[in-house]
């Protein structure tokens, strides 16, 4: 399998896991401080890829001053899946 890792700040944690008396591939994929509601999965060409996009903001008053502080990015990892297999076995777990 071929993979690619695009991030703004930082490459998030993946894991693969091959079963070949089973025949199945497990991937697991690490975006803390992200709700599941906020993982993207697209299996388009053959390729799997999972993205996420964090944005976190905090905002307090500190000795008269407004603090605000922004945080904002996003990763993806692309997967190129073998050749034969078949989409519609492919499933998810948030």
């Amino acid at each position: 399998m071929l993979c690619h890792a695009h991030a703004s700040n930082d490459v998030r944690r993946m894991d693969l896991h091959e079963d070949a008396e089973k025949n199945i591939v497990t991937a697991s994929f690490e975006f803390p401080g992200v709700s599941k509601e906020g993982i993207n999965i697209l299996v388009q060409n053959n390729r799997l890829t999972v993205s996420a996009e964090t944005k976190q903001s905090t905002e307090h008053n500190e000795d008269g001053y407004a603090i605000r502080e922004r945080a904002f990015g996003k990763y993806s990892r692309t997967l190129q899946l073998p050749e034969g297999i078949k989409v519609s076995f492919l499933s998810s777990t948030k």
